[in-house]
This record gives structure tokens, C-alpha cells and sequence, in this order.
């Protein structure tokens, strides 16, 4: 079965009906044990991505904070960047 497949059973009820229909009781429960599993492995990974999101932002509060108490900005970190230059880039050697 194609994502595509399961995405299209997804987002119906009756297409997912229909093809929950097609399978014997044993796939069924099987097939309930796999998206269950999955659920709880996807609720596991949006919470770790919630925790390292928030660790980030609590890690620059802390760097804003402490840029703030040296009296410093971002451009005394990074500096003056290179100006690039406009127009066309020069013509190649070879004439073509």
C-alpha cells in the first residue's frame, strides 16, 4: 500500500471503511497494534521536538541577556559583512 493510498484512507471515512472492510479481524487488530505504535512513536518525537525547541529558546534568552549585560549587539559579534559586488560577473577567458 502506497502513501498515497493511506493518505487517501486518511482523510476519509468511508474509503477507510471500505478498505478496513477488505481485511480479516487478525489484520485489523494487527493493524491497529502498528498505527498505535506509530502514534505513540510520533507523540514521543513532537514532544522531544518541543523540549529542544524550547531549549533553544531558553538557551538565547540567556545569550541576548548576557549580550545585553556586556552591553553588546549583534552586529559587535558578527562584524561588518563584505559588500557583494552588482552586475554581470566578468566574461570568460576563452571567448565563447
Amino acid at each position: 500500500m502506497s502513501s498515497e493510498t493511506l493518505e487517501r484512507i486518511a482523510r476519509n471515512k468511508n474509503v477507510a471503511r471500505a478498505a478496513a472492510r477488505q481485511l480479516s479481524m487478525e489484520q485489523l487488530h494487527k493493524l491497529s497494534d502498528v498505527i498505535g505504535e506509530v502514534i505513540e512513536q510520533k507523540n514521543e518525537e513532537e514532544k522531544l521536538r518541543k523540549q529542544e525547541e524550547a531549549d533553544k529558546e531558553k538557551k538565547l534568552a540567556e545569550i541576548r541577556e548576557a549580550m545585553m549585560d556586556a552591553g553588546l549587539s549583534v552586529e559587535d559579534l558578527v562584524g561588518e559583512q563584505p559588500r557583494r559586488r552588482r552586475g554581470r560577473p566578468p566574461k570568460n577567458a576563452s571567448g565563447s
